[in-house]
């Protein structure tokens, strides 16, 4: 029940049955976690598979934006009510459903012949695949101690750093056996199985004190000060990370640097790889500085000011390394998963699905916004001879996006300049 503004009621605390660190890790931290990999899988294979469906299709660049950013869209229709549906039903019994119609799309997008086709089953894989990191957040924080969140949620956001990873070398690998069409058949029956595990392993929900109605818990996670806070710094820069990571780094590589199909698929593939390093680093150094009195917000500030500066190494062409610049966007694009760990250590229990959702609806819709709009900016211009775009091209997309992103930082450093006891103090205290 909500008091005055946006002040909720505090709510009654909800205490998850013991379980020992081993069963925690069998039963729901591994099962949850190949879910999150299956879906960073699938929402970065088309980086990897653009030549393909390109000349399957004869796509140009905003239609390949927008086939892939389907999947962006697609999953953030899914947020609220799979939020919802996690806090009442819990994660197990929300994820077999799920992961099936994300089987569904995989298998459509396999026999899929036209634009629109391919188009539908896409989205149909992001909304099956749309609870997957959401039900491991809250899974993880039923049964973790809220101390503990920030590396282990570290360690789940580096298994999807190993699902992208494997969209990359290993999805080309395995293009020497087969089509893409005969990759997203066993894509489908993976994720019919992993939804299936899941269901299995997955102890029981505690049942939560409330559940509260579906527009008073969305006023109460979106009025809440820790949420609104590192929305306002770390939200844009999150969707350019996804936006920009799953499919144009890629084509970039492909246009701008004139590498290769093998050699765009190793520097993806290292990029990926990187994801997995950066993201356990993040976790392990919030939970250094927290310890020392630094909030994981500052942290995030420090690691927001170094991705734009990343990205201003794409807007001014810097080419003594195309290739380090193509890994550090991955490297350091990883501290926006700070997000989740925010606002899991900051809301009740009986929120944290809720929280999840509404902060990846956010972030998703972002992404498809990012995503189909950088490849419109870049389609303002023509290919050459051989179907490359020019760097200008790029260099405004970036652009675009840098220019987007400052004013949160900007924002946040003038807020901690001019209010330095407030800012310090603990986010419960300024509701």
């Amino acid at each position: 029940m909500m008091r005055d503004g946006c002040r909720p009621e505090p709510p009654a605390p909800v205490v998850a049955p013991a379980l020992s660190g081993r069963a925690v890790f069998v039963l729901v931290f591994l099962p949850f976690a190949l879910g999150h990999f299956l879906s960073s899988l699938m929402r970065t294979v088309n980086a990897t598979l653009a030549p393909q469906l390109v000349a399957a299709l004869a796509l140009t660049p905003g239609e390949l934006g927008l086939l892939t950013s389907a999947f962006f869209l697609a999953f953030a229709l899914a947020q609220l009510p799979v939020g919802i549906a996690l806090d009442r039903w819990g994660p197990a019994k929300v994820q077999l459903p799920m992961l099936l119609l994300a089987g569904v799309g995989a298998l459509a997008f396999a026999g899929g012949q036209t634009f629109a086709q391919l188009l539908v089953a896409r989205a149909l894989i992001g909304l099956g695949l749309g609870g997957c990191f959401m039900s491991a957040v809250k899974a993880i924080s039923t049964w973790i101690a809220p101390a503990r969140l920030p590396s282990v949620q570290g360690y789940l956001i580096a298994v999807g750093g190993l699902g992208a990873a494997a969209a990359t070398l290993p999805v080309r690998l395995a293009m020497q056996f087969m089509d893409w069409r005969g990759l997203f058949l066993w894509l489908a029956l993976a994720a019919g199985l992993t939804g299936v595990l899941i269901r299995a392993l997955s102890p029981p929900q505690p049942a939560s004190a409330r559940k509260p109605a579906m527009l008073a818990a969305m006023r109460e996670v979106y009025c809440h000060y820790a949420f609104r806070e590192v929305a306002a710094l770390v939200l844009i820069p999150h969707t350019v990370f996804f936006g920009i990571q799953g499919l144009w780094i890629g084509r970039w590589l492909t246009d701008v640097a004139r590498y290769s199909e093998e050699e765009v698929g190793y520097l993806l593939y290292l990029g990926m790889a990187a994801v997995i390093f950066g993201a356990i680093a993040v976790g392990m150094i919030t939970e250094w500085a927290g310890k020392r009195g630094v909030r994981p917000i500052s942290v995030a500030a420090v690691g927001v000011a170094l991705f734009i500066a990343v990205q201003a190494g794409f807007l001014l062409d810097w080419r003594p390394s195309y290739q380090l610049l193509s890994v550090l966007f991955t490297l350091v694009g990883t501290v926006t998963g700070i997000e989740y760990t925010i606002v899991a250590q900051s809301l009740p229990g009986a929120l944290t699905g809720r929280a999840a959702t509404c902060l990846n609806l956010l972030i998703f819709v972002g992404a498809f916004a990012v995503q189909a709009g950088f490849g419109l900016v870049v389609g303002c211009w023509r290919p050459d001879g051989t179907g490359h775009y020019p760097a200008l091209a790029y260099q405004m997309g970036f652009g675009a996006l840098v220019l987007l992103q400052l004013p949160g930082l900007i924002w946040f450093v003038r807020r901690r300049r001019r209010n330095p006891v407030e800012w310090a103090s603990h986010p419960a205290k300024l509701q």
